[in-house]
């Protein structure tokens, strides 16, 4: 099964011997053997038992929390992996070093590439389209990538590959009823920010729990500066997953009408925009069937899922800071 979202507003999350119940209104939703679970994430407001907490914390389970909006609130953490050699090499490397520049150069490339090749594809399989000045731009950003050392300068090129990038990002719409001006987060304030906005929390999930796997600190990143509070290496190797699994999923759902303009509502204080119930369920089993798809790895050279892709960025991640392979090559797919 993978991740369990829970979407039922005021449920409860029991565990019955080895499985887990989610109830409302004295009817049993979802009954799910847990060896089947890899992840939960609650929407809403929803109650958990004592019971399941303890459950999941053993079985190290990640239990995270979003709001309707698919805001991140927060999550339950197993213990920490007990791989300190990597958690060691990684606070080594800490910026400013050649390793942190190096792991950031990656990161920003990645996501460049990866938004240069979506729009490449956009281009060819839409006859009407012009996106060339789009293209050219975040050629122009990938260009000094590679012999860039400073950080702040990697990150300006990040900020202006991905302005052109979300520039262009209204053209691959192609339903009516939806538009898009610019990227807007808190709130969004239109369906298709929002569905970005929640896309990207469900990404910050898996990839945060992948990094945990691995034995990392998601709080220390290098790309993403420190603050307190914010799983800063997370929101790194998110970059380059991105536009591959969740801007794909949001243009999917929009452009092939899964999901339409009547699935959204809109919180008439802070202009809020977020899906129906109906509509996040529709959004969620998209991204689950995105996450559970295939590819070739260009590194690994094997068929693998994105969802286990997340674990493998992060171990080649690893494998870089101990030394153990001499550069890390972010997954570009085209």
């Amino acid at each position: 099964m993978g991740t369990l979202y829970i979407t039922q507003e005021d449920a409860f999350i029991g565990k019955t011997d080895e499985r887990l119940t989610v109830r409302a209104n004295k009817q049993t939703l979802l009954d799910v053997p847990l060896i089947k679970i890899d992840g939960v994430v609650v929407m809403g407001r929803a109650t958990v038992s004592p019971a399941v907490v303890m459950e999941l914390l053993e079985r190290r389970i990640p239990l995270s929390f979003l709001t309707w909006t698919g805001r991140y609130l927060g999550r339950l953490e197993p213990e920490l992996n007990k791989n300190i050699f990597v958690r060691g090499a990684q606070w080594q490397a800490m910026a400013p070093s050649m390793q942190a520049s190096h792991v950031v150069r990656g990161f920003v490339r990645g996501k460049l590439k990866n938004y240069r090749h979506s729009l490449l594809r956009a281009q060819r399989e839409i006859t009407d389209l012009d996106l060339h000045q789009a293209i050219s731009r975040l050629e122009q950003a990938i260009a000094p990538i590679d012999t860039s050392t400073e950080i702040d300068s990697l990150r300006g090129l990040e900020g202006a590959g991905s302005a052109a990038y979300f520039g262009s990002f209204a053209s691959l719409i192609r339903a009516d009823g939806f538009q898009f001006d610019a990227r807007r987060r808190r709130p969004p304030t239109d369906p298709v920010n929002s569905l970005l906005s929640l896309g990207y929390a469900l990404l910050r999930h898996d990839v945060q729990s992948a990094l945990n796997l691995v034995g990392f600190d998601p709080y220390l990143g290098y790309l993403h500066t420190q603050r307190y509070g914010r799983a800063s290496l997370a929101l790194d190797l998110m970059e380059e997953f991105r536009p591959l699994v969740v801007d794909a999923v949001v243009l999917s759902s929009i452009n092939k009408r899964a999901i339409v303009p009547a699935d959204f509502t809109t919180e008439p204080l802070s202009g809020a925009v977020s899906l129906t119930s109906e509509g996040i369920r529709t959004f969620l089993r998209s991204y689950e069937l995105k996450k559970q798809s295939k590819f070739k790895h260009p590194v690994m050279q094997t068929q693998c899922t994105y969802q286990e892709s997340f674990e493998i960025q992060a171990r080649l991640l690893a494998k870089y800071l101990m030394h153990e392979i001499d550069q890390y090559p972010p997954l570009v797919l085209k």
